[in-house]
């Protein structure tokens, strides 16, 4: 697997005023991409892990995180196209319980906002790429450790992971962008197995309800292409549906307003408590409207019973969920899934 060394690299502005340029190496000899636009589109959004290209009578597979690709022999660069003493618009993003979140933005559930912004961070990040970084959230301090990209909880060690992208701008001309990213006040799901909607997060799929939010509020009427895994989809917005290009299998997809999403009793920080299961593959999931039992609907049979048990159904099997041993167990199967509830 190889990667460009010339990441960053100021080179002249080309005739068609993009101000960057991917490129592949074959053969120690760099070229650049046809509609490369399309690969600066997903880079710009902080929950693209990578994305999947059909190019050298075959398919790249590029990792935006390593910025490399996984096919050997072939090497993968962006170059910055900018005059001199112009620079690139970046945002630094963490990645909280539910996706990536901008530094200096408000997080959904709490007034609190982080004392430094994308500018600072990336400040501090030119004056020493390998070295750290201290701030303050509230009364909470932080270290951002610019040599594993992450961010850490002074107090109680916690470690999220940290990611730096250009922010997108739709005018492909332009190197400035005033684009930001949603503030988090929508969840983007789809209808999952068992009828259960299930959120696109970063980890399992190329973009995350903050970057399809984002796509949305560009083109309501128009589609987004992801990957989930090795398979590719079609998100279309105006049908509002997810379709598997290969099986053509369709499936519904929402879009819900996180405070109307939930409700019910809340902690002292005003955060929704969230409940999820396990599945079959190791992931959380939460608790929704595709079964007959959702998160606020738990939340409150806890506090009337932590000891008790919740019976549901969804589209085909029937559960008890026993609260104090924070199980799942299908009634029909006898399947047994662990159980965790998240204080905001």
């Amino acid at each position: 697997m190889d990667s460009g060394d010339n990441m960053g690299q100021w080179q002249d502005t080309p005739a068609n005023g993009k101000h960057y340029e991917w490129q592949l190496s074959t053969g120690g000899q760099w070229q650049p991409i046809a509609n490369d636009h399309v690969i600066e589109t997903h880079y710009c959004q902080p929950g693209a892990k990578g994305i999947r290209i059909h190019i050298l009578q075959s398919q790249v597979n590029i990792d935006f995180d390593k910025l490399e690709t996984q096919t050997a022999g072939v090497g993968v660069q962006r170059l910055l196209l900018l005059p001199p003493g112009q620079t690139e618009d970046v945002g630094w993003y963490f990645r909280d319980d539910r996706r990536w979140r901008e530094y200096g933005s408000t997080s959904s559930g709490t007034s609190s906002s982080s004392s430094v912004s994308s500018a600072d961070v990336q400040r501090q990040f030119a004056l020493n790429p390998l070295g750290t970084f201290n701030f303050t959230v509230g009364s909470a301090g932080y270290t951002l450790d610019f040599s594993t990209m992450t961010q850490t909880n002074c107090a109680t060690g916690l470690r999220r992971n940290v990611r730096t992208r250009p922010k997108f701008t739709s005018n492909t001309g332009s190197w400035v962008s005033s684009a930001q990213l949603p503030d988090g006040d929508f969840t983007w799901e789809f209808m999952g197995d068992e009828g259960i909607w299930t959120e696109y997060e970063a980890h399992i799929c190329s973009f995350d309800s903050a970057a399809i939010e984002t796509q949305f509020q560009q083109s309501p009427q128009g589609r987004l292409h992801f990957q989930i895994g090795s398979s590719s989809y079609t998100l279309d917005f105006s049908r509002m549906c997810q379709v598997n290009h290969v099986f053509g299998t369709e499936r519904a997809a929402r879009r819900t307003a996180a405070a109307a999403a939930t409700g019910g009793p809340r902690s002292s920080s005003g955060a929704e408590p969230r409940w999820q299961f396990q599945d079959i593959d190791g992931l959380w999931k939460d608790y929704s409207q595709g079964s007959s039992v959702s998160s606020p609907d738990i939340e409150l049979q806890y506090q009337q019973n932590p000891a008790g048990t919740v019976t549901f159904t969804t589209a085909r099997f029937g559960y008890e969920l026993d609260l104090s041993a924070m199980s799942q167990r299908n009634t029909s199967t006898s399947t047994t899934r662990a159980v965790r509830r998240l204080q905001q």
